[in-house]
């Protein structure tokens, strides 16, 4: 009898309560968008009766913490945040937009004012539309409409709570105070003891390689130093002599970029294609000179694509200009420690070239030579050789305009080192 009884007790307990917490932490961005969307998809499936959203960020992308609400508001489970450290900017949205709100002591929230990626201020309309959508997330969840506005719009003043002028954010204790709040705990144990689920089973979410990658790739100070290394290492390759090494890492670099960018669906293959064709153009100016048209059409396409690959174009346009200056300073250094292909001397008309071809270095008055005619022996595009009718080769530039090879040319002017020329059109 006592056995059945005991068997019975058994039978009739229930089993453990199902907790799936979901780190929110770092930047928010699109791989951590897609995290969470997926997290909460299996909290779903484990039949959990628990979501719980870790939070600790400096926030990151609005667009990126939309996408979270509205997976927040799609489940069906109940979903609590715990403020562990900073709830800031979108973090704070992202806290706003959970049912219930617990926080820690020394925890925050607040300071949500957007910004553009190059750290100025957006414009009015912009700045409206976010306060809006604090509002929204507040209100609707009994919180205090005007109080999460504040911690968006500097002009909002609210008496005994923050002053005209400054950016509203609230401690662990005034969160509580304001209703921002519902739990002050020391951890997730003494939360979970507080919703009456201690002893729960845990089940905490963890990222994939994709959506770690995509983290990383589109972080706007990475993503600026994967532009960086990939042009410079394909640069590199194309001009100097060596194993492939800075090709390959130019190579990978790349990659990730554009992969990275991919997976968090900020562009198509239309901008991998843009950058390949660019790449190829810029080959076709290099190996066969011309007017210098596939040379402009490659720059122009690799521009373009990485802008379009970019979340946005400010964040391109500032990721390509950081990327270019960083490239020009890694290629004038490996142009002094490696050896040049012969190309290169080709295109510049480096000393060791025109050396071979008989060129003796101008260290003579240069004056002399103004007046007198020749041939062009290589393309002007402006820098190049000439032939003058006495045999004499110069090096010299034109004003700016691209003489073809074979033109006839005059020696117009001599300024320092150089010597200007000028195409004497046929009678």
């Amino acid at each position: 009898m006592l056995l059945v009884c005991f068997l019975g007790a058994n039978a009739l307990a229930a089993p453990a309560p199902k907790v799936y917490v979901v780190p929110v932490e770092e930047m928010i961005d699109p791989g951590l968008a897609s995290f969470i969307e997926r997290s909460i998809g299996e909290a779903e499936e484990e039949q959990a009766d628990l979501i719980l959203l870790e939070i600790d960020t400096p926030g990151g992308m609005v667009d990126s913490a939309m996408e979270i609400r509205k997976s927040i508001d799609r489940t069906k489970t109940p979903v609590v945040a715990l403020v562990k450290g900073g709830a800031i900017s979108a973090g704070a949205y992202i806290t706003l937009a959970c049912p219930k709100i617990a926080m820690v002591p020394g925890s925050t929230i607040g300071d949500a004012e957007p910004q553009l990626s190059t750290g100025e201020k957006v414009d009015e309309k912009i700045l409206s539309f976010w306060a809006a959508e604090m509002g929204a997330a507040a209100e609707k969840y009994g919180r205090d409409r005007t109080i999460a506005m504040a911690m968006v719009d500097r002009d909002i003043e609210i008496p005994g709570v923050i002053e005209k002028g400054k950016l509203l954010t609230l401690t662990y204790r005034q969160a509580q105070e304001h209703g921002f709040a519902d739990y002050i705990v020391q951890d997730r144990e003494e939360l979970l003891k507080a919703l009456e689920m201690d002893g729960a089973e845990i089940i905490i979410g963890k990222q994939s390689t994709a959506e770690t990658l995509t983290r990383f790739a589109t972080n706007p100070y990475i993503a600026s130093l994967l532009l960086m290394i990939g042009i410079a290492g394909i640069v590199i390759e194309l001009f100097t002599v060596g194993f492939g090494i800075a090709g390959l890492i130019g190579i990978i670099s790349l990659t990730l970029y554009f992969g990275g960018h991919l997976m968090a669906g900020f562009s198509g293959w239309e901008a991998i294609l843009l950058f390949l064709l660019g790449i190829i153009l810029l080959a076709v100016e290099a190996f066969f000179p011309g007017f210098g048209l596939p040379g402009i059409g490659g720059i122009i396409s690799i521009a373009a694509s990485i802008i379009i690959a970019a979340p946005n174009w400010e964040t391109g346009i500032i990721s390509l200009v950081l990327a270019l200056a960083g490239t020009i300073v890694l290629v004038l250094i490996s142009f002094k420690v490696l050896t040049r292909r012969k190309i290169w001397d080709k295109l510049v008309l480096g000393t060791k070239y025109n050396t071979e071809a008989g060129y003796v270095p101008q260290k003579e008055d240069l004056s002399i030579y103004v007046g007198k005619r020749g041939e062009a022996v290589t393309l002007l595009r402006p820098a190049g050789t000439v032939l003058l009718e006495d045999g004499t080769k110069l090096d010299v530039v034109t004003d700016g305009a691209f003489i073809q090879k074979g033109a006839q040319v005059e020696v117009v002017r001599a300024e320092g080192v150089s010597l200007v020329v000028r195409e004497v059109k046929q009678e």
